[in-house]
C-alpha cells in the first residue's frame, strides 16, 4: 500500500476552495486555480503537482492554471460530500 500524503491545512483549503466546498455545496462544481508564479500560494500548489495530488496548466507568462487530480481531490472530501461527475468521470481507485 502506498505511503499516505499528508497536506498541510493551507494546501487543503486551497484544493477545497478550487473544487468549490469554500462555498457550502455538498458536490464540487469546478476544478481551477489560478496562480501568479511568486504568489504565497505558488509553492503550495507547486508542491501539490510534485506530489501527484495537482496538475499545472500553463496559462500565459505570468499565470499558470491549476487542477486537481482525483486522488488529490478525494483526499479533500468530508463526510457527505462528492465530486462532480463532469470533472471526475473516472471511478475511485479502488486498489485493484
Amino acid at each position: 500500500m502506498a505511503d499516505m500524503i499528508a497536506l498541510t491545512d493551507k494546501q487543503i483549503k486551497l484544493a477545497r476552495h478550487a473544487l468549490g466546498f469554500d462555498q457550502g455545496v455538498k458536490q464540487s462544481y469546478r476544478n481551477r486555480f489560478t496562480v501568479s508564479k511568486g504568489s504565497e500560494t505558488w509553492a503550495d500548489w507547486q508542491n501539490l503537482v510534485d506530489q501527484g495530488m495537482a496538475e499545472k496548466h500553463q496559462w500565459d507568462g505570468t499565470m499558470s492554471l491549476f487542477t486537481l487530480t482525483r486522488a488529490g481531490a478525494d483526499s479533500v472530501l468530508e463526510d457527505g460530500e462528492t465530486l462532480c461527475p463532469e470533472d471526475f468521470p473516472q471511478q475511485p481507485n479502488t486498489g485493484e
